[in-house]
């Protein structure tokens, strides 16, 4: 895993600052804004994540497919539940899954969709993890009580 490519061509151990410049990571953590992209979110698609949520539908389409749990809906009954045009909510499913926050498996002609656990957990280790004047372990109660098993 740790000499494979990610975005810019960089093996997944290293990754560039803002000037250009090529930086080592550890392969069991993260630095803010540098990730080892299996075990947690950075900067930049946390910034992608809230920007998803921060739209009505897109927001309303999470929520439902977090109810939904691990059966999740296809496309069509999510659009019906929602009343929204299937080309706009097709965009907005886009969107929420280059977020990190769903994901898709085709069932025959038709694609079902779920909420992204493993998305969201890393969303909200990422927005956690600075918490408690840096002492993550003080914020384990509270990410306990909100992860599930799903």
């Amino acid at each position: 895993m740790g000499g494979a490519l990610i975005g810019g061509g960089l093996p997944m151990h290293a990754a560039r600052t803002r000037s250009g410049a090529v930086r080592q990571i550890e392969p069991t953590g993260c630095a803010v804004h540098y990730i080892e992209y299996s075990r947690c979110m950075d900067f930049n698609q946390s910034l992608m994540a809230l920007s998803a949520l921060g739209q009505e539908t897109r927001l309303q389409v999470f929520r439902l497919l977090i109810r939904a749990g691990t059966h999740g809906m296809q496309a069509g009954e999510i659009s019906d539940a929602l009343d929204v045009r299937q080309n706009t909510m097709s965009a907005n499913l886009s969107v929420l899954l280059r977020a990190g926050l769903i994901r898709n498996a085709r069932e025959g002609r038709t694609i079902r969709y779920y909420a992204d656990f493993d998305g969201i957990r890393g969303l909200l280790e990422f927005l956690m993890e600075d918490c408690c004047g840096g002492r993550a372990e003080l914020c384990k109660p509270v990410l306990d009580a909100i992860a599930c098993e799903c």
